[in-house]
């Protein structure tokens, strides 16, 4: 990501409530294997959790799961199993490389030259682009994949007990939420069987809001107007960033 200084985004509170607030992530692998894809990808809703005294060393943990069939569970699981093995610790859970999680904030569009109501009619020297904002969390994954343990399953409880909460109260607003022990016991064990759970430390946390602040006052002020004439939910979305960043 290309972290401009005029959008990058260093406050460490701000980026955690993007993800709060948008915590389907991007997880991106990259694992050497003879049967998978060396980079993989997929979209998983997040939980992050944030220690007593957040810092840019410690800005958190993301937790997550995954279906045992996704083809990028099985090259984690494999590549647990071969470090497990070389390390001779059946309980190691970290991999050794690196892995990214992308979250992107809810809105995102073109942005028409014919905005740029101050520059344009002066010089013409205007282009399109794309406004948009998004976090990067760096970090090392834990995968909890033995089905047998019970350090898997208290993770995997834990971590569908705490996403269904977050959704129902968090994002859908329910004051009375649908809530995991509402489900049969027998029917949550049987699906925990088919996921595996994955935490990663966060170790790097960057992001940026790119809305218009490059921009001069004319120009930025004509983006607001062009999205709120709009008339849509993500135009009225692009516009409230713009004017808040600008501001």
């Amino acid at each position: 990501m290309h972290l401009r200084p005029g959008h990058a985004e260093a406050s460490i509170p701000v980026l955690q409530r993007l993800i709060r607030e948008n915590p389907l992530g991007i997880l991106t692998t990259a694992i050497k294997s003879p049967t998978y894809p060396f980079l993989q990808s997929s979209h998983i809703p997040f939980l992050i959790d944030l220690p007593d005294n957040p810092s840019d060393e410690n800005p958190g943990t993301l937790r997550g799961h995954i279906a045992k069939q996704n083809p990028q569970a099985k090259a984690l699981i494999d590549a647990l199993t071969t470090i497990q093995s070389e390390k001779g610790d059946a309980e190691a859970l970290e991999l050794p490389d690196e892995v990214l999680v992308l979250f992107n904030g809810p809105h995102h569009h073109y942005v028409t030259p014919k905005f740029y109501t101050e520059t344009k009619p002066a010089t013409g020297k205007v282009v399109p682009t794309w406004n948009y904002s998004a976090v990067q969390a760096y970090g090392k994954v834990k995968v909890y994949c033995d089905s047998k343990s019970d350090i898997t399953s208290g993770f995997l409880q834990k971590q569908i007990e705490d996403l269904s909460q977050h959704a129902e109260t968090g994002i859908m607003g329910y004051a009375s939420p649908w809530k995991v022990a509402d489900a049969p016991d027998n029917y949550v064990q049987l699906l925990k069987k088919n996921i595996i759970g994955i935490e990663i430390q966060i170790e790097r946390l960057q992001g940026k809001f790119k809305m218009s602040q490059e921009m001069g006052k004319g120009d930025r002020e004509g983006v607001i107007e062009g999205f709120e004439k709009l008339g849509t939910a993500t135009g009225e979305g692009i516009a409230k960033t713009v004017r808040e960043r600008s501001e």
